[in-house]
This record gives structure tokens, sequence and C-alpha cells, in this order.
């Protein structure tokens, strides 16, 4: 009968392709694959955000276009505010080199008809006072104009006082030289330059040897002419100090700095030094047809 055969469930069976009848993937196979397509799809795809890790970080320093563009813009900066000083510092250069031969100079017989009874150290000592007096003037006059300072009229107030004090040292060494009987032959403009030169390199000139007596402004001249101002416009950036702070400070480095000045051109002048009476008589200096005023 048929209820005495026992009931068999039957496997349900999922149809089978027409790959499987023709020999398609084994099923190990499928299995070995399957860990490699989860891992791909763990993986983040380029550009697309991660919510845990933020955007992909780039494997390189340099992927960023607004960091060249900054440093280029610094460069281009440096390049011009460099240009500029060299620019200023040149001005200032033509400048105290177009007014050398205007500034006047007393010689020995009227320094010593203005101060007589005075040996030659004590003569000196009156024109050092004086000249570091003025220059002391100088400062503190651009330290009070810098009291309110505006930027752009800085570097003018920077290279009015540079120009000034050279002037005014220009001056008291072409007097030290008349004092210590060492006056430079040649005419106005031959000394005026024999005096630059003295203070550009910041010594006596020595009569024995003509390349201080004969100077020319030379290439290598006017870059120890350069030096020389930007190392006083160093020194004299505090004088635009705001709140007359400026004033004081100028006053006090332009006296030092005449001082230290003199002395070291004295000390040269000393060793080579010609006694009053035995220099023979020398004729008036000639004065500049338009004299610089230099107030004392």
């Amino acid at each position: 009968m048929a209820g005495d055969n026992p009931f068999r469930k039957r496997r349900f069976r999922l149809p089978r392709t027409p790959e499987t009848h023709q020999g398609g993937p084994d099923p190990a196979e499928g299995a070995h694959q399957a860990p490699d397509a989860e891992d791909s799809a763990l993986l983040p795809s380029p550009g697309v955000r991660d919510d845990e890790r933020g955007l992909p970080a780039s494997l390189e320093a340099g992927d960023d276009p607004g960091r060249f563009t900054k440093l280029a813009a610094v460069r281009r900066g440096l390049r011009k505010g460099g240009e500029r000083a060299r620019a200023g510092v040149a001005y200032v250069a033509d400048r105290i080199i177009e007014s050398a031969p205007r500034i006047p100079v007393r010689d020995l017989a009227t320094l010593r008809a203005q101060f007589p009874g005075l040996g030659p150290e004590q003569l000196a000592d009156k024109l050092v006072a004086g000249a570091a007096n003025a220059t002391s003037t100088v400062g503190a006059g651009i330290g009070a104009a810098a009291m309110l300072p505006v930027p752009p009229a800085m570097p003018a107030e920077l290279a009015a006082e540079i120009t000034g004090v050279a002037a005014i040292e220009l001056k008291l060494i072409a007097e030290l030289h008349e004092v210590y009987g060492m006056r430079p032959p040649g005419t106005l403009t031959q000394r005026s330059t024999a005096y630059l030169t003295s203070w550009t390199e910041e010594r006596g000139i020595d009569l024995t040897k003509p390349t201080t007596v004969n100077a020319a402004l030379g290439g290598q001249f006017k870059r120890q002419l350069r030096q020389q101002i930007m190392k006083r416009m160093v020194r004299n950036l505090p004088n635009l100090t705001p709140f007359m702070v400026g004033a004081a400070v100028g006053a006090v480095m332009n006296r030092r700095d005449t001082k230290a000045l003199a002395e070291r051109i004295r000390k040269d002048l000393r060793r080579r030094q010609i006694p009053w009476e035995a220099l023979p008589e020398l004729p008036p200096l000639e004065q500049p047809e338009d004299p610089k005023q230099l107030g004392f």
C-alpha cells in the first residue's frame, strides 16, 4: 500500500545553470575568491570621503600650490626690499660726494686766530667738542621729527641725518688735518676726495702714500662709501623711535660716534704730526663758491 511506504523528504535543489553542467567554476575556487572581494570592498576608493578618517592624506609634502605661491611672494618682496635699500644707500652716497666740495674748511691761521693761546691738542679738543655738539643736535632733531612717524617719511629722515652728520664730520676731519700740519696737496676737489676717503676708512691721511691722497671716485671707493653709509644707517635706526625717545637716543649716539671717529683720526695724525714752527708757509684754503651751511 502506498501508506506502508515511509515518507521521504525531498531536498529542494536550485536549478543549475548551463555553466554548471558544462564544468563551471569549482565552489572551492569561489570560496578562495570571496575574501578578496570583501577586502576590496573595505578599501576606500580615491576621492571618496571616509567619515572616520576624513579626506585622504596626500603622500607628497609639496602638493599644496598655495604654499609655493606664498614662498614666491616672500622672495619677491625680499628682493624688492633689497633693491630699494641699495638704491637708497646709493642716493645718500651721491649726495655726500656732491656736498663734500661745498663744505667750508678753516685753515690753520684762521683757527689759531679764532682760538688764541691754544696748542694743537687743545685746539683739536675744541674742534671735536663743537662737531660732537653739532651732530648731537642733528640726531635730536631727526628723533623729534619721528615723534609721530609716517612710514614713507622714515627713509627720508634717516637719509637727511646721515648726510648732515657726514658733512659735519668731513669738516672736522679737514680741520684736524690743518691742526696737525697734514694738509693734503691738490685742488679743492682733490682735497675733498681725500677727506671723504678718510671719513670712509675712518683713518687719517698719510701724505707719504700717494694712494691715500690721490683717491679717485672709482668703483671700489664707492663700494666702501656705501658700506660705511649702511653701517651708519643701521646704527641710527633707533633714532626713529617715537615719543621723543629717538631724540635722546640720536643725540647720545651721534655724539659718541663723532668722538670715536675723531679719536681714530687724531691717533693716526699724531704719529705723523708736523709741529707748527716747522710748517712751511701755506696759502689760505680756497673756499667753495656755494658753501654748505652747517650751522657751527
